[in-house]
């Protein structure tokens, strides 16, 4: 019988890196559209970059970009969740109470789902983890960066 415990300690930091770099690739397009008009839907002029959604362009296509190599994964996600937080009230929330009905749910999903990141952090696959790890082991006086089990594609906690 496969134990369960190990399964979710060996499967949860990765698919939690799965989720993060999903999100990531959305966001970046989203900041695509705004910043450069690409993908976009109904081709039209971009916004001034120092406009309000010229802002929301560089944040959620350069924010995207960090987060998808989960580089300052904390910092940014708790930025981007504030943007689509403050995205949701100001062009949803007037538009109706209900998500469904305002055409608010991305914004209301993204936030909550950049502030789990913020939380939680990028995930095993994730250039934070690989710096938190060389940082930790050059401490400890391993110069890989990696115990040896690591260094094999082993986690830490098998």
């Amino acid at each position: 019988m496969v134990n369960q415990d190990s399964f979710q300690t060996k499967w949860t930091p990765r698919i939690l890196s799965v989720l993060r770099i999903v999100s990531a690739l959305l966001m970046t397009q989203h900041g695509a559209q705004k910043l450069f008009g690409v993908l976009a839907t109904r081709p039209g002029p971009t916004p001034a970059l120092l406009s309000m959604s010229g802002i929301a362009g560089v944040l959620e296509f350069f924010g995207g970009l960090l987060l998808l190599i989960g580089l300052f994964t904390r910092p940014v996600a708790f930025i981007l969740s504030g943007l689509l937080a403050v995205a949701y009230f100001m062009a949803h929330a007037p538009q109706g109470f209900w998500p469904i009905i305002n055409k608010g749910e991305l914004a209301a999903l993204y936030s909550f789902v950049f502030l789990y990141l913020a939380v939680a952090g990028g995930g095993e696959w994730s250039l934070d983890r690989l710096w938190q790890r060389r940082n930790t082991a050059h401490r400890s006086g391993d110069a890989s960066g990696l115990g040896e089990r690591e260094a094999w594609g082993a986690s830490p906690q098998q």
